[in-house]
């Protein structure tokens, strides 16, 4: 293990989270990061050797690379965290925009979904992971939620069933079994793992979360995030019977009498079977 990865990780022992998915989501991005570093040509930076210029070089690879706004975000918050923890957090600027990275937009006709391609699929040499990622498209599971997955707890015939372990915030929810491919689906992941994970034996979560990503960087399957739209969407519009406006549907402004309260329905189911508390953030996923 190289030496600032090892001292990221000296740093976090002891140091206790309300969230299990907080803190293996600070491990995997400080580590994120530690490599990244090694890569820019700091070899033999250590922990405690964090300067404003390190920030600034790990801003110009994320931008590079293409991250979004989000999780650009969410690293500066690890970022953060470790220059406070090593008592200087001064070297990050408490201001996102300073750094040129701006709020996440919420409300936006954007269509942001994605497909999972055959061909692209076929290229994760992983049968775990190709077996999350089909679950994250057939079900709308964030990616924590699909690793974790265990059908022989979530399979329930009509439904699954997410433990609040898995999921993030800690709120179990369930999600309705609607679909010849997902009863497939389903099936293919308990003759995989029988009573286990999305998670070999020989591999823990975060382990297994390098393995997600860089498979399907290699793949060429990108911001899979945007299988949850594209469920969202498949839900909103086997609701409603149209599209949503993201997708090309009519904006919630032009909706009127029943087809208002279609809509609105609509959203609140899609909101519960994707673990969110507030129906307002629908419209990141299906539009306005």
């Amino acid at each position: 293990m190289r030496q600032l990865n090892h001292d990221l990780k000296r740093l976090q022992d002891g140091v206790r989270e309300r969230s299990y998915g907080t803190r293996t989501g600070r491990s995997f991005a400080l580590a994120q990061m530690a490599d990244t570093l090694h890569e820019l040509g700091y070899r033999r930076l250590r922990a405690t050797g964090l300067k404003g210029k390190h920030v600034e070089a790990l801003v110009r690879e994320w931008r590079r690379q293409g991250l979004t706004e989000g999780t650009m975000k969410n690293r500066m918050s690890h970022l953060r965290w470790w220059a406070k923890r090593i008592g200087k957090p001064n070297v990050v600027r408490a201001d996102n925009a300073s750094y040129g990275i701006g709020d996440r937009k919420r409300a936006t006709n954007e269509d942001r979904s994605r497909d999972l391609p055959d061909d692209r699929l076929a290229l994760v040499g992983d049968e775990h992971v190709r077996m999350a990622l089909r679950l994250q498209e057939q079900f709308g599971l964030r990616r924590e939620e699909a690793i974790k997955f265990s059908p022989s707890y979530a399979d329930r015939g009509s439904k699954i069933v997410l433990k609040a372990s898995w999921t993030k915030g800690g709120r179990s929810r369930e999600i309705p079994v609607l679909e010849e491919s997902q009863r497939r689906v389903l099936d293919e992941a308990r003759a995989l793992v029988g009573g286990g994970a999305m998670i070999p034996g020989h591999r823990n979560y975060v382990q297994q979360l390098e393995v997600y990503e860089r498979q399907t960087a290699e793949a060429g399957l990108e911001r899979m995030h945007g299988l949850r739209h594209r469920f969202a969407q498949r839900r909103y519009e086997a609701i409603t019977g149209w599209k949503p406006p993201a997708a090309g549907g009519p904006p919630m402004r032009s909706l009127t009498g029943a087809r208002k309260r279609i809509d609105r329905e609509a959203r609140a189911t899609v909101s519960r079977e994707m673990g969110h508390s507030r129906i307002a953030i629908v419209k990141v996923y299906c539009g306005e």
